[in-house]
C-alpha cells in the first residue's frame, strides 16, 4: 500500500448507493411519522407514551451515545489503549440500574401530572407557580444542548469530509440539513424510530469491523503481539492513573441528568416492560462498547503512528479502518453508522431544546392564561428545531475542540445540572424549589468553571466535582428552605 493510499479515504460508487439507500430510508421514515407527530405535541414530544419496549431501549442507548462512542471513544483507545475501556463501563452500569429504579417512577409520575418535558416534571413537582424554575432549567438546557448538537454537526463534517472528500464544512453542513428534514417532519416518533434501525446499523459494524479486521491481521494473538512490542501498556486496562480512572468511570453519572435520555423513559406504553427494555438496552450497549475498544485496538496495531490516519487525527481510524477491510458495500454501512450515532443523538436533542422553549417557556408561562391550539403549538416546535439547527449550525462550523471533549463537556453540564436534582426530586421528599434551583446552577457553573481552568481540567473529569458540588448544595439549600 502507498502512502497516498494510506492517508487517505476514497469512494467507490457502492459505497455511495449504499448511503444514499440508508439516507432515503431515514427521511421516509420522517414523512411516515409525519401524521402522527403533527396531532400534538404530547406526540410530537413523547410519542404520546405509546413507545414499544424495544424501541425505546435501543433509541435510548444509540441517543447516548453518538458520535462520540463511534469516532471518540475508537480515537481514545487507539491513542491510550485498553484502559480507555472504563470510559464506557460507568454508563453501561448507571443506565442499567436508571432503567430498573428510576425509570419507572419518573414514567409513572409523568403520566399522572401529564408533564411532557423534564422542566414540566420538576415544576409540577415544586410548585413551580412563577416559573423561575422553568425558565433556569430551559437556560440550562440550551447552554448545553447547542454544544451537544454542534458537536454532531461537527462529526458529520468529520464523517463527511473524510468519506466521501468534500470540505469539513460542507459536512457539517449537509449533516445539519439532514438532520434537520426528518426531526421536523415526524418528531419524536420519526426520532425513535430512526434511533431503533439506526442502533443495527452501528450495531451491525461495531461487530463485523473488528472482528474482520482482527482476523486480517492474523488474530487475536498477532494482534495482542504488534500492541505489546509497540507498548505493553496498550493492552493493560489498568495502565491508568486514579484520576483518569475516577474521571472515566465517573462519565456514568451524566446519564440521570441528559433529559434526552430521561424523554425515553417517559414515552414508553406500559412501566412495567421497563425491565426487558434494561435488559436489551444493557446487552447493546456492552456490545457496542467491546467493538469501540476493539477498533481503537486493531487500529493501532494497523497504524503504529498516527500520521498513518487521514489528518493525523484519531477520530478518523474508523471509517479509515472499515475502508481497507470492508466490500464497498459494508463500508457504505460503516458510514452509514457513523451518520446513524451522529443523528440519534442530535435529533432527540433538538426536540428536548425546542419542548423546553415552546412548551415550558411559550405554552406554560408567557401564553399561560390561554388556551393555544395543538397544532399550532406543533408547528411552532418545528420552527424552533429550524431555529436551533441554525444556531448550533453557526456554533459548528467555528468548533475546534475534538469531538470527543465537546461531547463530554455538554454530557457533563446536563448530567451536574440535572442529575443529582432530577434523583432527590424522585427519592427525597425533603427536596425544595430553592434547593433544586440552587442544585441546577452550582451544576451549571462549577461544570463551566472547572472546564475552563487547564490544571483543573487536566486532572479531574469536571463532571465529577460538578455532580457531587450541585448534590451537596441542592440538599444543603433544601434543608434551609421550607418544603
Amino acid at each position: 500500500m502507498d502512502e497516498s493510499q494510506i492517508i487517505s479515504l476514497s469512494v467507490d460508487q457502492y459505497t455511495l448507493y449504499a448511503f444514499i439507500g440508508y439516507l432515503l430510508l431515514m427521511v421516509g421514515i420522517g414523512l411516515y411519522s409525519a401524521r402522527f407527530s403533527s396531532s400534538g405535541i404530547s406526540e410530537f414530544f413523547i410519542g404520546g407514551r405509546k413507545m414499544n419496549k424495544l424501541v425505546i431501549a435501543l433509541s435510548a442507548v444509540v441517543s447516548g451515545r453518538s458520535a462520540w462512542l463511534l469516532l471518540g471513544v475508537t480515537g481514545l483507545v487507539y491513542a491510550q489503549g485498553a484502559s480507555a475501556l472504563w470510559a464506557v463501563v460507568g454508563y453501561t452500569a448507571v443506565e442499567l440500574v436508571l432503567f430498573l429504579t428510576y425509570a419507572k417512577r419518573l414514567r409513572e409520575f409523568t403520566e399522572v401530572h401529564d408533564c411532557i418535558t423534564v422542566p414540566d416534571f420538576f415544576a409540577t413537582r415544586f410548585n413551580d407557580k412563577n416559573g423561575m424554575l422553568r425558565i433556569i432549567l430551559v437556560i440550562t438546557f440550551l447552554i448545553f444542548m447547542v454544544s451537544y448538537v454542534s458537536a454532531q454537526f461537527v462529526a458529520g463534517g468529520k464523517a463527511f469530509s473524510s468519506s466521501f472528500g468534500i470540505t469539513q464544512n460542507s459536512g457539517v453542513l449537509l449533516s445539519a440539513g439532514i438532520i434537520l428534514l426528518y426531526t421536523v417532519l415526524g418528531g419524536f416518533l420519526a426520532v425513535s424510530l430512526t434511533d431503533t434501525i439506526q442502533a443495527f446499523f452501528m450495531i451491525l459494524a461495531l461487530v463485523f469491523l473488528p472482528t474482520i479486521a482482527i482476523i486480517d491481521f492474523g488474530g487475536w494473538a498477532a494482534m495482542m503481539e504488534a500492541l505489546q512490542l509497540q507498548d505493553a501498556a496498550l493492552i493493560d486496562p489498568t495502565a491508568l492513573t486514579f484520576g483518569a480512572f475516577v474521571g472515566f468511570v465517573g462519565i456514568g453519572l451524566g446519564s440521570p441528568g441528559n433529559p434526552h435520555i430521561l424523554a425515553r423513559y417517559m414515552a414508553i406504553d406500559d412501566p412495567k416492560q421497563l425491565r426487558f427494555a434494561a435488559a436489551i438496552g444493557t446487552f447493546w450497549n456492552i456490545v457496542m462498547a467491546a467493538g469501540a475498544v476493539l477498533i481503537g485496538l486493531i487500529g493501532r496495531a494497523y497504524f503504529p503512528e498516527v500520521g498513518m490516519l487521514p489528518g493525523a487525527d484519531t477520530e478518523n481510524l474508523y471509517p479509515f479502518l472499515a475502508q481497507n477491510h470492508l466490500h464497498p458495500i459494508l463500508f457504505g454501512v460503516v458510514i452509514a453508522s457513523i451518520f446513524a450515532a451522529i443523528m440519534s443523538t442530535a435529533d432527540s436533542q433538538l426536540l428536548v431544546a425546542a419542548s423546553s422553549v415552546v412548551r415550558d417557556l411559550y405554552d406554560r408561562i408567557i401564553k399561560k392564561d390561554e388556551e393555544i391550539p395543538q397544532k399550532t403549538l406543533v408547528l411552532y416546535s418545528r420552527l424552533v428545531v429550524l431555529g436551533l439547527v441554525v444556531f448550533a449550525l453557526l456554533f459548528g462550523l467555528i468548533a475546534q475542540d475534538l469531538v470527543y471533549w465537546l461531547v463530554l463537556f455538554a454530557w457533563a453540564g446536563l448530567g451536574a445540572a440535572l442529575g443529582p436534582t432530577s434523583i432527590l426530586a424522585l427519592y427525597w421528599k425533603g427536596t425544595t424549589k430553592e434547593g433544586v434551583i440552587a442544585g441546577v446552577i452550582s451544576g451549571t457553573v462549577i461544570t463551566i468553571v472547572w472546564y475552563l481552568i487547564p490544571v483543573l481540567k487536566d486532572n479531574l473529569y469536571e463532571l465529577i466535582p460538578a455532580f457531587f458540588g450541585s448534590l451537596f448544595i441542592t440538599i444543603l439549600v433544601s434543608k434551609w428552605t421550607k418544603k
